[in-house]
């Protein structure tokens, strides 16, 4: 049977994550130590490759195509963008503490959300849209094998509502420069919208 592929991986290092800071539609650059990061992971590991690359038009991601997939012009996709945290844009979580909002929002309410921002049931109804659009596209136009460079939020999200085996958004956590591959086929998402999760990237090339 037809199955198709989508490896998702999240963009590369920058400070302001480092920092512990909350970094959504903010824009900074890949730090120099991110940059080099991936290059240590391309030269270490192995990429899954596709005809197809998709990315969040913010340049932490496109700085990430540029590095793992030089060959390959990306896609830029404004819905692929990370979470708008608002007025909570490059602060830490120290300094948001006394927040009501913030106390709620980390307390688990989907609908509590940062002033200006975005609320967790928000972002989660965009990345289900566009990513369902995403994969109808890729099934249309037969395109087997595909790859979307985003953000370690966006990837939680798609892999908590379609992944399989089934698991909550945070235990799908990654490091920068890593993701994982999907496999799915027609009539499973047709019937269920479900994909199964099959590997994490990149892989070892001493393991493969």
């Amino acid at each position: 049977m037809r199955s198709y592929c989508i490896h998702l991986i999240r963009h590369g290092n920058i400070d302001e994550t480092l920092e512990g800071r909350y970094i959504g539609t903010t824009n900074p650059s890949l730090s120099d130590k991110g940059k080099m990061e991936l290059r240590r992971l391309d030269h270490n590991c192995t990429y899954p490759g596709g005809t197809a690359l998709f990315t969040s038009p913010l340049k932490r991601c496109l700085e990430t195509c540029e590095i793992l997939y030089p060959d390959l012009k990306p896609i830029v996709i404004d819905q692929l963008c990370e979470c708008n945290f608002g007025e909570w844009e490059n602060k830490t979580a120290e300094e948001l503490k006394d927040d009501d909002d913030f106390k709620k929002w980390m307390a688990g309410s989907n609908e509590a959300k940062p002033p200006h921002g975005e609320s967790a049931a928000d972002f989660t109804r965009r990345i289900c849209r566009i990513f369902e659009d995403i994969v109808n596209g890729l099934m249309k136009t037969g395109t087997r094998e595909s790859i979307i460079v985003t953000h370690g939020g966006v990837i939680m999200t798609i892999l908590a509502v379609y992944g399989l085996p089934q698991a909550k958004p945070h235990d799908w956590i990654m490091d920068s420069g890593c993701g994982y591959s999907m496999r799915m086929t027609p009539m499973l998402w047709q019937r269920d919208k479900v994909c199964e999760v099959y590997r994490r990237i990149p892989v070892l090339k001493e393991d493969e």
